[in-house]
This record gives C-alpha cells, structure tokens and sequence, in this order.
C-alpha cells in the first residue's frame, strides 16, 4: 500500500524583506550641517568669554612696595571664577543643544560628531579670551601702576580645568535627550512567520484497498 504525498509548498517570503524602510544613510548634506554646527558653535565661544569676564568674580591683591599678597586670603573669589565659568558653560551646552535639535530633527552621526567637537572648540575659545579680556597678567605691572598699599584686580584663572568638559558633555546628553523624547521611533517590523506550514494529512491511494 502506497500512499500519495502533497509536496510542501515553499515558504512565503517574509513581508519585511519587500516593505521595511532601507537604513538611512549619511549624505553630504549632513556632512554640511555636522561642519556648520561645528562652525557656529565654536563660535559662540566668543560670547562665554566675554561673559565670563564680566560675571566672574574678581580676586585682589596689595602691595608692600617689595611683594604682592592676596588682600583677602580667605576669600572664595578664586573658586566663584570656576563657578561662574562652569554654569556659564552649562547654559551655553543646554541652549546649543535645543538650537541643534530644533534645526535638524532627524539627528544624525555628524550633526552629533559637530556638536561635541563645536562645543569643546568653543569652551576653550572661552576660556582663553576670558583670560584676555580680565585683568593683567602682569602682576609686577599692575603693581606699580596701582602703587603701594592700593588693592588692584588679579588676573583671571581657571583652576579647575575639568570645566572646559562641561559644555560638550552637557550639549550631547541634552541633545541625546531631546531625540529620545521628541523623535519618533522607527517603524516596527511584522514578526516572521513560520518557517513551514504544517504538512497536511496523507491521502490514501484508492487504487490499493
């Protein structure tokens, strides 16, 4: 007795492999827009400089006609400078941040690679013209033209330098943020189906009894 036996159709092709969107690619285009964040937020350095400058708190020493003292040893002007220049830094990462993410939605490798390389240029474009715009280095100077026992305006410093990180860092996870809650997620892909159908039941030859 023999019995007959339906050959298994082949397996449908999975409805992902025609209608799933193609993984977008980087274009010259977002190579552009990557460069001209870059551009415009280094920039911007140029503000937290000046700001700084003129926000910082200023530290004050004295001369004896023979060397310079701090007028006021116990005085936290040195740090305020720090933490001027640190929340100053914060703002600008936060505010680059949302201007990026409100131009160019869709994100992208390069607009994320310009952002951070823009807001490090921009923290030390900061940093170096705020030391340049603040009192004079040149204590000896400043000394003599202030005359002896008159108070006169220290230099600018950055003790810690771990704040020039503060602007990237805060720009990326802000950013980063911002494309996690606003962006809509990628379309989801239909499960696969069965590798088989089940095999139907064999059919009994009625040439055989």
């Amino acid at each position: 007795m023999t019995e007959a036996v339906t050959p298994q159709p082949s397996p449908p092709p999975f409805p992902f492999d025609e209608g799933a969107p193609p993984p977008r690619k980087t274009t010259p285009g977002d190579v552009r827009d990557g460069a001209a964040v870059t551009l415009v937020v280094g920039v911007a350095g140029v503000l937290l400089g000046v700001l700084w400058a003129w926000l910082a708190p200023k530290v004050q020493y004295v001369s004896n006609g023979q060397a310079v003292f701090l007028r006021n040893s116990e005085g936290e002007a040195r740090i305020g400078a720090d933490g001027t220049f640190l929340l100053l830094a914060v703002g600008f990462g936060l505010l680059s941040a949302v201007a990026v993410f409100l131009w160019r939605r869709r994100g992208g490798v390069p607009l994320v690679i310009g952002l951070g390389a823009g807001s490090l240029f921009a923290a030390l474009v900061g940093w170096r013209l705020g030391l340049r715009l603040g009192p004079s280095s040149n204590l000896p100077a400043a000394a003599a033209k202030a005359g002896q026992g008159v108070p006169f305006d220290a230099p600018l410093q950055l003790l810690a330098h771990g704040a020039l990180l503060a602007w990237p860092l805060v720009a990326l996870a802000a950013h980063l943020a911002l494309t996690a809650v606003f962006t809509r997620p990628d379309p989801t892909w239909p499960a696969a189906p069965a590798a088989y159908p089940p095999a139907p039941a064999p059919t009994p030859d009625p040439s055989h009894p």
